[in-house]
């Protein structure tokens, strides 16, 4: 059908673990695709978009903007969700908003409960993971540490009596980072993955606050820059 430009919004998200997934969002409803394929990512995304847009009878270039996964993450899937958006972006002339992989995470883990702390863990291999903490706040979901690449026994974990552990850094490291966290109540979603759903989902207040970047300065956030250098350094 005939839709007017000015009312949607198109992710692509190419996980940097198992799941791929693209969504569109349009006029506050999301449509998405999702699917757990290792190493099928470049063979699934762009064909998932194409079903998106098709579903939607919409073009590419009668969206408002793209968003996508910025990191943290491997460098490979990152780099690969880069490329995606950007070429996506460069044909359509369409800004970008570059969303956090951990904020999306923690967003998934359902309407703010005030007070409540959301610890998102993606296990980052070598020992490590990518980790970030959030407060519900005002009906808000705010980033209160700074995203990090750490080994879990050495992180400094802020208090939560009401807390929330998601991502899959905490089915490798539970034992350590439920120490570590101490809440009184302490759900644990462990399986969950990123999603495109929620990347568009926070996606749109960026694009409303102006918050996008053109093509060329969507950039990846690795926060691990020399992946060689610390295997060489743990191998010694």
């Amino acid at each position: 059908r005939d839709q007017p430009r000015s009312r949607g919004l198109g992710d692509v998200y190419k996980r940097q673990t198992e799941g791929c997934s693209a969504a569109l969002l349009i006029n506050g409803e999301v449509i998405d695709r999702f699917q757990v394929a290792p190493r099928e990512h470049g063979n699934l995304i762009l064909p998932m978009v194409d079903e998106l847009l098709n579903e939607a009878g919409m073009t590419l270039q009668q969206l408002d903007a793209l968003a996508f996964g910025r990191g943290p993450g491997s460098f490979t899937g990152v780099r690969m969700a880069t490329g995606v958006i950007q070429g996506l972006a460069f044909a359509a002339e369409l800004p970008i908003a570059p969303v956090s992989t951990l904020t999306a995470l923690a967003y998934q883990a359902g309407p703010p409960v005030e007070g409540q702390t959301v610890y998102a863990a993606l296990d980052a291999r070598m020992g490590e993971v990518y980790w970030c903490e959030y407060e519900r706040s005002d009906g808000q979901l705010k980033a209160v540490s700074n995203e990090s690449v750490i080994a879990p026994a050495a992180l400094s974990v802020t208090q939560g009596k009401q807390a929330i552990g998601i991502g899959h850094g905490w089915g490798t490291y539970e034992n350590e980072l439920t120490q570590l966290v101490n809440a009184s109540e302490l759900l644990l979603l462990p399986n969950a993955l990123p999603r495109a759903r929620e990347v568009a989902q926070l996606a749109v207040s960026m694009v409303r606050d102006g918050q996008t970047v053109s093509a060329d300065n969507a950039l990846p956030v690795y926060l691990r820059d020399n992946v060689a250098k610390k295997k060489a350094q743990q191998q010694s």
